[in-house]
């Protein structure tokens, strides 16, 4: 079997298991974007995903991001179709690279951020990254700072923002983190219930391949799979 074979395999499996997941909980299976995770990964990948119906990636590097979107721009008269997301963390020196150049941002934690938007003036989709377990080592805001900075987006003319993501702390027993995603769905219904202009907190970009299922039972409308498409990483 090819690489693109597996790949396209490893696609029909995660579209099954969220299928599975949205009937659970009652859901339509179009309520849950697939994000295919390729950071690491070679533009062949993508391309055999591509070919296999997937339209939506995730990238970590702004490099490395990018270099994947210029290589699959396709032709002025037939531009790609590809959807790109940036998901990884996020300095204000690259997001030059980045902004208005994805579909959507996942990571944005700071006001910094969102100021650097603004500057740039290129309309911008985001999430904000909310660290909802207040772990050390990771990146994303705290839930309490979560109200400031959707104020920020409200007085924003290019920056909006659409939802919120995060990552719960890794354990290797799925139900682990369905605490973190019970939180970031509860702070999500606390602050929708608030109109603010440029902020529309309708998308929950929580899951991966190995806890998919539970964070669409919490809710999740996005999922951001890798490895269960294209492997473990080498590199």
């Amino acid at each position: 079997m090819s690489r693109a074979d597996d790949i396209a395999r490893g696609l029909d499996d995660v579209r099954a298991r969220i299928a599975a997941a949205a009937r659970a909980a009652g859901r339509s299976a179009g309520s849950v974007r697939l994000v295919a995770v390729s950071k690491k990964m070679p533009v062949a990948d993508v391309e055999a995903a591509r070919a296999a119906g997937q339209l939506d990636f995730g990238e970590n590097y702004a490099q490395e991001l990018r270099d994947k979107r210029d290589a699959l721009a396709g032709p002025p008269e037939r531009p790609s179709d590809l959807r790109w997301h940036f998901i990884g963390p996020l300095q204000s020196n690259k997001l030059k690279l980045v902004a208005g150049r994805v579909a959507l941002l996942h990571s944005i934690d700071s006001p910094a951020l969102v100021d650097e938007i603004e500057r740039r003036g290129t309309p911008q989709d985001c999430l904000v990254q909310v660290n909802v377990a207040g772990e050390t080592q990771k990146r994303g805001l705290l839930p309490d700072a979560l109200p400031a900075l959707l104020d920020r987006f409200a007085a924003a003319t290019s920056a909006r923002c659409l939802g919120l993501m995060a990552i719960p702390p890794f354990a290797d027993d799925p139900e682990a983190g369905r605490p973190a995603f019970a939180a970031l769905r509860a702070l999500r219904d606390r602050e929708a219930a608030r109109a603010r202009p440029n902020v529309d907190l309708g998308e929950l970009s929580m899951g991966m391949s190995h806890d998919l299922e539970i964070a669409i039972a919490e809710g999740a409308t996005i999922v951001r799979v890798g490895t269960a498409i294209f492997g473990a990483r080498t590199r």
